[in-house]
């Protein structure tokens, strides 16, 4: 039996890792081993980050529509405006309502305007 010899698959590995870690400082970006590993680590980094995303957009949107409710009226707040929406039955989620905050102001304060009148109601 003839000698099987895994050099071409061995440096395909080895190339498909050091491509991955291109742009990374020093050896992360030279050295297989090294690579491997800072590769390996920035995968679970970008693993988690897509979640940590999603929590961080939340809670922007939250700030903004915060503002935005406070500068309409001083003495109604994020989770007022939240219930009154509830109430009135208007289904408007976080995103919408902060772009509305930020881009139509008028047509936010209008809808925490009705918001007003049924958290009141």
């Amino acid at each position: 039996m003839s000698r099987v010899k895994s050099g071409t698959v061995t440096h395909a590995a080895h190339r498909k890792v050091i491509k991955k870690a291109k742009g990374y400082y020093s050896a992360r970006s030279r050295n297989f081993r090294t690579a491997t590993q800072a590769v390996d680590k920035a995968n679970q980094y970008a693993t988690r980050d897509r979640k940590a995303r999603k929590r961080n957009f939340r809670a922007l949107w939250i700030q903004r529509i915060n503002a935005a409710v406070r500068a309409f009226d001083p003495a109604f707040t994020y989770s007022r405006l939240i219930a009154g929406l509830a109430k009135a039955g208007i289904e408007v989620d976080r995103k919408v309502l902060a772009d509305l905050a930020v881009h139509e102001p008028e047509a936010f304060n209008a809808i925490a305007e009705r918001a007003r009148t049924a958290a009141a109601a």
